[in-house]
């Protein structure tokens, strides 16, 4: 989740890491979820392994919106998990994404595009964030045309 909280960080995006379990520390996750609001959040991400509850319990507690993030925790690399999050009853969305690193770097644009419909600075820096991703793409295309050209004599 650590790609999460870089990509937050890069975008200007305050937040809170809460380390909770859905079935091991259930008050504790009513708790944090319940109060979400209050603090100010406005976009929750959850993160879990295996049966992967914890998305939907924050759902269930929040009205704001839930980003899941299905991780590999047990011999099914994290299919498990994702079933378990995108199988949320009608009335308790959760938006899923991918499993492990690219869906926690996902859940955090995800939140940014969220959180940019109110904030045009933010729309601003999103863009920025986008178009450098681009350009990385960009910047290996070329590398390869080159090193290609170079094996050919061309």
């Amino acid at each position: 989740m650590m790609d999460t909280v870089k990509i937050l960080e890069s975008l200007d995006i305050g937040y809170e890491v809460v380390v909770a379990s859905a079935h091991r520390t259930p008050r504790r996750t009513e708790e944090w979820a319940s109060s979400a609001a209050d603090r100010g959040l406005r976009v929750l991400i959850a993160a879990a392994g295996g049966a992967a509850a914890l998305p939907g319990v924050v759902a269930a507690f929040s009205s704001l919106p839930v980003i899941g993030v299905p991780l590999a925790a047990t011999t099914l690399n994290g299919l498990d998990a994702l079933l378990s999050i995108v199988q949320m009853p009608k009335g308790v969305p959760v938006a899923t994404v991918a499993i492990g690193a690219w869906g926690a770097a996902n859940a955090a644009i995800l939140a940014a595009q969220i959180l940019s419909v109110a904030d045009a600075e933010l729309g601003k820096r999103l863009a920025a964030y986008r178009k450098r991703l681009s350009d990385e793409v960009d910047e290996r295309a070329r590398r390869v045309a080159d090193k290609l050209k170079s094996r050919s004599g061309g």
